[in-house]
């Protein structure tokens, strides 16, 4: 793990050990919430793991499940006391992603798509200044400045020692070619690319304008995969307004597939190094 404890993925994990316990007992989200007075939104929240779930949450759940192992119960209050505590994002107040970064935090792995931005993990900080600018033109400087802290803190993944993630990435050209801020911005931000993606924990692939049509049409994408077996792998779609979490295991597997045709449709590794030093000269002439 990136950290001792993540509250995001023990959210999660309790949400799926309570489900677990739900569906051994053979009963539906609507008969537990007819049993505890609440919503069935409510169960169903817990069990994504998008709600905080308190210990007496976890109390009557195991009343109505009838756990009487009493080391389970222990294990599932636990976790989720763990899951209250506060990661290292909520220090910087109330953020919008806020469970994709805790998400992230924790994974071992990220294959990423993107067809318009460099990914948020790749940016320098004048490349991020810019892109935050232009794509939230209301934002106060104080909340733009909050913003590139939070994207640069993320990057700490790639440069942990010990277990860096292992991160992938397929770009569109489109975006090596749009100019961000400035020509020269653009140039440092490729320049910057091309000597990340010669870390050994690190693969980037460029998707040139000459393949044409391609699965990645559709949008971006990211699917996070877990050190431990138990937490299943997540697409994540982001949005505008709200973001898209799907853990499904049909789901995960059809962008599992449309990754591996966009990675056999990209330009390997070496070439896509040198494709991005050349887009950097293009932008520095």
């Amino acid at each position: 793990m990136a950290s001792n404890v993540n509250p995001t993925v023990r959210r999660r994990r309790l949400g799926q050990e309570l489900r677990k316990l739900r569906e051994e007992k053979g009963m539906t989200a609507e008969e537990v919430a007819e049993r505890l007075l609440v919503s069935q939104s409510k169960i169903s929240r817990l069990e994504n793991g998008r709600r905080s779930i308190s210990q007496r949450d976890v109390r009557d759940l195991c009343g109505v499940y009838e756990v009487e192992d009493r080391r389970i119960v222990d294990s599932l209050m636990q976790m989720a006391k763990e899951s209250r505590q506060q990661g290292w994002w909520h220090a910087f107040g109330d953020i919008p992603y806020s469970v994709y970064i805790g998400l992230e935090t924790d994974a071992a792995s990220l294959r990423v798509y993107e067809s318009l931005i460099v990914p948020g993990l790749l940016q320098t900080r004048a490349y991020a200044q810019a892109v935050i600018e232009g794509m939230w033109p209301e934002a106060t400087p104080s909340e733009i400045e909050k913003r590139i802290q939070i994207r640069l803190k993320r990057q700490d993944r790639l440069t942990e020692t010990r277990n860096p993630l292992r991160f992938w990435a397929v770009i569109d050209e489109a975006l090596l070619r749009r100019v961000v801020g400035s020509p020269r911005i653009m140039a440092e931000q490729l320049e910057h690319l091309a000597e990340l993606s010669q870390q050994p924990h690190v693969t980037l692939q460029v998707l040139p304008y000459s393949v044409g049509a391609h699965p990645g049409m559709y949008g971006k994408f990211a699917i996070l995969e877990f050190q431990d077996a138990g937490d299943a792998s997540v697409v994540y779609l982001e949005g505008v307004t709200s973001d898209l979490y799907l853990e499904k295991a049909n789901d995960v597997q059809s962008y599992g597939v449309m990754y591996e045709h966009l990675r056999a449709e990209a330009l390997n590794p070496e070439q896509s190094r040198a494709f991005i030093l050349q887009a950097a000269a293009d932008h520095e002439a």
